[in-house]
C-alpha cells in the first residue's frame, strides 16, 4: 500500500475518482497496547469489525494474538496474516462442517455455545475430542449499549444452569461463560452488572469455570456520542471479577473490535451532486457507511477541494447536511447530520472519519460501487479513547448551537491466558 503523510497529501497528488480507505496502523498499535496494559487478562480482537490484513498484522505486531472469529473464511485469514495465533470460535451457532474444519484443519479448540444441541454438535463434529474448550454464551441486560445485541443469541439466565452443568460434564478440558452487553456501551457499570447475572447462574449451577469472557462492547468516540473513560471500563471488568465466585486460576477475557479499531481508519469521499443539503457522494450505505444510514451515526468530517498544489482543506460557516450513495436504492441515505462548510460543491472531496470498525468490514459491490482504494496514512485519527488526538471531537459552533436549540426546547419537564493472581 501506498503511504502518505496525511489524506491532504493524496488529494494534491491526484484526484481519486473511486473512495480511498486510509489505514492507519499506529492508531491500532497504540489502542493494542493499551487494553494489554490496562485489561488484567487475555484480549481477543474480535475479527468481524475489520477483517482487513493490515490490521491483523499490526496487532501481532504489537502482541494480540488471539483472535475472536465467527466462520471458516475468518479463521482462515486470521491463519494467513498470523500464522500460529490462539483462536476462538465464538459464533453460538455453526455448522457442523465449519467446526470440524476449524477442529481438523485448523487446530481450532475454543468453542461457543447456547444451547444443548450445539453442544452435541459440538461433540459430533470433533469426533468426542477431549481437548475442547467451551463456552457457555448467556443473555444479559443491554441497557447502555448504542446498539444491542441481545436476543438473537445467549441462553436465558433461568436455563444456563444445566446447560453449564451438562457443558461441564461435556469436556475434559477447559469450560467458561460469556455474554456481551450490546455495541458501543456507554455504561462501564454495565460490565459488572452483568458479570453479576453470569455468577447468579453459575452458583446455581455448582459448578466451577475455567474462564470468564466478557466480550467485546468497548466504546470509541463519534459526535455527539463521548463515552466515559476507558478506564472506568476495565475498573468495572476488574471489580465484577472480583467479586465472582470462581478460582484462583480462572482466566479473564475479553473480545474488543470496535475499540481497538474505530479510530485506525476513514474514507475519503468524492462529492458527485449537491443538491439543497443533499450531497450525493460515491460512497455510501452498500460501501463503508452502513453505520451512517443504519444506526444514523454522524460520523465527523472534513472537507478538501482542489488540485495540485492548491489542494486545502477548507474551513468555512458550516451547515448541516445529509448524503445520499452512489446506488439507484433510496435507502443509500445517510441523514446525519453532517457539518460541512456552506459552500461545498461538486469535486470536492469528504474526508469521514472514525470508520475504522463496520466500515470496510460492511462493504458490498451492490450496482458496481463499493470498490475503494486502501493507502497508509499517518496522521492522527480525528478522535480517540487514547489520546492521540485528544479525549474527544471538538464540535463546530454551528453545530453547538444546534444541539443547545435542540435541548432549550425539548427539554422534558420534571427533574432533570493470564490468572486471577494477577490482581
Amino acid at each position: 500500500m501506498r503511504t502518505y503523510h496525511k489524506p491532504l497529501d493524496l488529494v494534491r497528488e491526484r484526484s481519486p475518482e473511486r473512495p480511498v480507505a486510509f489505514a492507519r496502523p499506529d492508531a491500532v498499535a497504540v489502542a493494542a497496547r493499551w487494553f494489554q496494559d490496562k485489561f488484567e487478562g487475555d484480549v481477543f480482537y474480535a475479527v468481524k469489525a475489520n477483517p482487513s490484513p493490515w490490521v491483523i498484522e499490526a496487532l501481532v505486531k504489537s502482541g494480540v494474538n488471539s483472535f475472536d472469529v465467527a466462520s471458516v473464511p475468518e479463521i482462515d485469514l486470521v491463519a494467513t496474516h498470523a500464522p500460529g495465533a490462539r483462536m476462538a470460535f465464538m459464533h453460538p451457532v455453526k455448522s457442523r462442517k465449519a467446526i470440524a474444519e476449524a477442529y481438523n484443519r485448523y487446530g481450532v479448540k475454543t468453542f461457543a455455545l447456547d444451547t444443548h444441541e450445539e453442544l452435541q454438535k459440538i461433540l459430533e463434529a470433533t469426533g468426542g475430542a477431549t481437548d475442547l474448550t467451551l463456552i457457555v454464551r448467556l443473555a444479559v441486560s443491554a441497557e447502555g449499549a448504542s446498539y444491542s445485541l441481545s436476543g438473537k443469541f445467549g441462553v436465558e439466565l433461568h436455563e444456563a444452569p444445566a446447560l453449564l452443568l451438562a457443558t461441564r460434564r461435556a469436556t475434559q478440558g477447559k469450560m467458561g461463560v460469556s455474554f456481551h452487553v450490546g455495541s458501543q456501551c456507554m455504561r462501564p457499570t454495565a460490565y459488572q452488572a452483568a458479570m453479576a447475572q453470569a455468577n447468579r447462574a453459575i452458583v446455581r449451577a455448582g459448578v466451577m469455570v475455567d474462564i470468564v469472557d466478557v466480550g467485546g462492547g468497548f466504546p470509541s468516540i463519534y459526535p455527539g456520542m463521548a463515552p466515559p473513560d476507558m478506564t472506568e471500563y476495565v475498573d468495572s471488568v476488574h471489580r465484577g471479577f472480583a467479586e465472582m465466585s470462581v478460582h484462583e486460576d480462572t482466566e479473564l477475557w475479553c473480545e474488543p473490535g470496535r475499540a481497538l479499531v474505530a479510530e485506525a481508519s476513514s474514507i475519503l469521499t468524492k462529492v458527485e451532486l449537491k443538491k439543497g443539503d443533499a450531497l450525493y457522494l460515491n460512497d455510501g450505505s452498500y460501501g463503508s457507511l452502513f453505520d451512517a444510514a443504519h444506526v444514523k451515526w454522524p460520523f465527523p468530517v472534513k472537507l478538501y477541494r482542489g488540485e495540485g498544489d492548491t489542494a486545502h482543506e477548507v474551513e468555512a460557516p458550516l451547515k448541516p447536511f445529509r448524503f445520499y450513495g452512489p446506488t439507484c436504492d433510496s435507502l443509500d441515505h445517510m441523514p446525519g447530520p453532517f457539518w460541512l462548510p456552506e459552500d461545498i460543491r461538486e469535486g470536492d472531496y469528504v474526508e469521514i472519519g472514525m470508520l475504522g470498525a463496520y466500515g470496510v468490514a460492511m462493504n458490498t459491490r451492490f450496482n458496481g460501487f463499493g470498490d475503494a482504494e486502501t493507502v497508509v496514512v499517518g496522521d492522527a485519527p480525528m478522535a480517540s479513547m487514547f489520546g492521540l488526538a485528544g479525549r474527544s471531537i471538538r464540535l463546530p459552533r454551528e453545530q453547538q448551537d444546534e444541539e443547545r436549540k435542540v435541548v432549550r426546547f425539548s427539554r422534558p419537564k420534571g427533574r432533570a491466558g493470564k490468572s486471577r493472581r494477577k490482581r
